[in-house]
C-alpha cells in the first residue's frame, strides 16, 4: 500500500512539509487504542538470532534509524514500533537554531536520493532532554554537533555541553563533524582538531560513573590518506567506533533536475561509496573497532552488503522514506533467512 498509494501521494508535496505532516500523523495514529500493538505486530521482527552486542550494548536487532529523522527526540518511541533496533536522535546543538533558509530539502526521485541542506535545525539539546526523560526501553543514540555561530576554535565547548546534557538519557554518543551543511564544520575532521575534540570527550566520559560509548560519524568524501588518519585517531584516542558515512557532496551520475542543489546527498547514489569506506576501515584497521554502516540502504541486499563488508550494525534514513515502513522488517527477515548474523 505504501508504494502504490501513500508514497505517490506524499511525493506530490514539499518534502519538508511532508516530513512534519508524517510525524503528526504517526503521533496521532499511535495514540489510538491498540494502534501501537498493531504496528508492532505488523513490522517488528523479534528473534534472538537478530540480537547484537556492540560496544557493550545489546541491540535487539542490527537495523537502526539514522540521525536527522527525529532530530528533536519527538517520535523515538513511536518510530521504534516500526521494528528499529535503535533510534539515533539529533544532530543536537547547545542552543536551538532554525537552520538554513528554505527550501532546503529536495527529492531526487529518478536517483532514489535526497539532497538536504538543513543546517542542524533543532530546538536545542535541553529541549530534547525533557522528552528523553520519558523513555523507558528504546535504545537511543545521541548525535551532537556545534551551533552555526560557534567558531571552530570554540567548538569543543558545544560538544561538551551537549555531552553533559544528554549523558543520563542516551545509550551512546555520536560526534558529528561531517555534515556539509554547517560552514567549516568538516574542517574539524582534520587530524589535530579532531584528536583534540575526541580526547576531550573521552576524558570527560571517563570521569563518569558509567562511561557511554562514543562514536565518530565521518564523511564519505574523505581520501584514503584521511581515512588512515581517522583510523589512527580512533585507535589512539580509543573511542568506541565509527559511523560510516554521512551525506556526500559528490554529484556524479545523477539524473534528477535537483542534482545541482547545494547540500548533502543521501540515498542510492551513496550505496557503493559508503560500503567502500566501511571495507577500507575494516581492512586497514584490522577490524579494530565496530562500524555502523549507513548510506544508500534501501533493500535487504544493501544492508547485507554493508554487514558483509564489516559493519556491525546498519542505519536507514532515505531508504526508509523511499521504501516505507516495511523496510526494516524486510531487512531483518532477510537476515534471518540468509543467516547473516
Amino acid at each position: 500500500m505504501y508504494q502504490k498509494l501513500i508514497k505517490p501521494l506524499l511525493f506530490r508535496f514539499d518534502p519538508e512539509a511532508v516530513h512534519y505532516f508524517t510525524f503528526t500523523a504517526i503521533k496521532l495514529l499511535s495514540a489510538l487504542p491498540f494502534a501501537s500493538v498493531i504496528i508492532r505486530a505488523l513490522y517488528l521482527v523479534k528473534d534472538q538470532r537478530l540480537e547484537r552486542e556492540v560496544f557493550g550494548l545489546k541491540f535487539p536487532n542490527p537495523v537502526g534509524l539514522a540521525a536527522g529523522f527525529d532530530k528533536n527526540a519527538v517520535l523515538f518511541k513511536e518510530l521504534s514500533n516500526f521494528g528499529f533496533g535503535f533510534i539515533e536522535i539529533g544532530t543536537l546543538t547547545p542552543k536551538g537554531q532554525a537552520g538554513n533558509s528554505k527550501k532546503r530539502l529536495f527529492r531526487l526521485q529518478e536517483d532514489e536520493a535526497i539532497i538536504n541542506r538543513m543546517g542542524f535545525n533543532n530546538e536545542g539539546v535541553d529541549d530534547a532532554v525533557k522528552r528523553l526523560k520519558k523513555n523507558k526501553n528504546v535504545l537511543i543514540g545521541g548525535n551532537i554537533g556545534k551551533n552555526k555561530i560557534t567558531p571552530n576554535e570554540e567548538a569543543v565547548n558545544d560538544y561538551i555541553y551537549c555531552f553533559n546534557a544528554l549523558f543520563d538519557y542516551v545509550d551512546y554518543f555520536v560526534v558529528n563533524v561531517s555534515s556539509p551543511n554547517t560552514p567549516n564544520l568538516r574542517a574539524l575532521q582534520d587530524k589535530e582538531p579532531l584528536t583534540h575534540l575526541l580526547s576531550t570527550l573521552k576524558e570527560l566520559n571517563e570521569e563518569k560513573n558509567a562511561p557511554k560509548p562514543i562514536l565518530l560519524k565521518i564523511a564519505p568524501d574523505l581520501s584514503d590518506d584521511q581515512l588512515l588518519d581517522i583510523i589512527d585517531i580512533v585507535t589512539s584516542v580509543k573511542i568506541d567506533g565509527v559511523i560510516a558515512t554521512n551525506t556526500t557532496l559528490n554529484r556524479e551520475g545523477l539524473q534528477s533536475k535537483h542534482k545541482e542543489e547545494a547540500g548533502g546527498l543521501s540515498g542510492k547514489p551513496l550505496t557503493q561509496r559508503s560500503t567502500e569506506v566501511i571495507r577500507f576501515l575494516v581492512e586497514k584497521s584490522n577490524n579494530a573497532f565496530p562500524i555502523i554502516g549507513v548510506g544508500g540502504i534501501h533493500t535487504p541486499d544493501d544492508a547485507i552488503e554493508k554487514l558483509n563488508a564489516g559493519a556491525a550494525l546498519v542505519q536507514l534514513y532515505t531508504g526508509f522514506v523511499y521504501e516505507g515502513p516495511a523496510a526494516v522488517k524486510n531487512i531483518n527477515k532477510a537476515l534471518l533467512k540468509q543467516e547473516v548474523l
